[in-house]
């Protein structure tokens, strides 16, 4: 079977190029073959430019009470004629609508297809619903960059504090005395993160951000009270370990120094002798358990 392109080029010869069935034919430069196997010519955007010319046509657009000629090729959009009018009307394009014939134009339509014309009238009205969605979208993205931007911060300044942090857990863990006024300026500098992080307006990705930052610094948080509540059990331990006995203002240990006499007393019961009663071992172990440890004041 003959190849496609073999019969376009016999087809198309030198010898024929003038004319087919006595009519002129087409340039072999101007037609291309499509997917399906078509053989058509070449669109616009791919033949010669000085083959084919595309017209400029002027519109007159309305806008309130003045006009506005714009020149602009006859196969442009509707979308284009809007950004051309964005200058001498002031108005955004995207707040723009164009009427033209009684009808709302969209701005992917072009302007041949709706059989614009040189010399053709337009009305130009400015679309208030659209200019609120675009201010709000533009409001709503300065926001996500502001939030961007603060949680950005936040996270630099929790990184240095998670260092300190991290140092302390080193200290405790070989050991070391963790100073407590340390421990407290941390904790309220964590703290202070947590209430600017609180004051975010955040949505979607950056919700989601946000609430990773917050769980990050309540981690921190936890660590430091963790190191308080070991530093002050230690402490307390450490108290419970000091002599009950102290010395007295002069210096000079009270000791009881009275002999321990165990009394006893005869029993009917079958028993040879009995310690003396509860009582009388409580007082004298409450005597004897006397021990001076301070100086009194004495008030008039």
């Amino acid at each position: 079977m003959e190849p496609t392109k073999s019969k376009i080029n016999k087809m198309f010869s030198p010898a024929r190029k003038g004319s087919v069935d006595g009519r002129g034919a087409p340039n072999l430069a101007d037609l291309e073959i499509r997917p399906c196997g078509m053989l058509v010519q070449k669109r616009n955007g791919e033949t010669n430019p000085t083959s084919i010319s595309i017209p400029i046509i002027r519109v007159r657009v309305k806008y309130g009470s003045s006009y506005h000629e714009i020149s602009i090729s006859s196969h442009a959009s509707f979308g284009e004629l809007k950004k051309m009018l964005a200058r001498p009307t002031k108005l955004h394009h995207e707040d723009q609508k164009l009427i033209y014939k009684n009808k709302e134009r969209d701005s992917k339509e072009f302007l041949d297809v709706a059989r614009v014309k040189d010399g053709s009238k337009i009305v130009l009205e400015e679309d208030i619903v659209r200019r609120e969605k675009r201010c709000i979208e533009l409001l709503r993205n300065a926001n996500s960059q502001k939030s961007l931007k603060a949680l950005a911060e936040i996270n630099l300044e929790v990184d240095k504090l998670a260092g300190q942090v991290t140092a302390l857990e080193a200290t405790a863990s070989k050991g070391g005395k963790v100073v407590e006024k340390d421990v407290e300026n941390l904790t309220e500098l964590l703290m202070m993160r947590l209430i600017k992080l609180d004051g975010i307006v955040a949505e979607g990705d950056l919700k989601l951000q946000r609430r990773v930052l917050v769980r990050k610094v309540q981690k921190y948080i936890e660590i430091l009270d963790m190191l308080k509540y070991q530093n002050s059990k230690s402490s307390s331990n450490g108290a419970k370990i000091q002599p009950q006995k102290q010395d007295k203002p002069g210096g000079h240990v009270l000791k009881d120094t009275r002999p321990m006499q165990k009394q006893q007393v005869p029993t009917n019961m079958g028993h040879s002798v009995r310690t003396i009663p509860k009582m009388q071992q409580q007082q004298q172990m409450h005597s004897e358990s006397i021990v001076v440890t301070t100086k009194w004041e004495t008030f008039e």
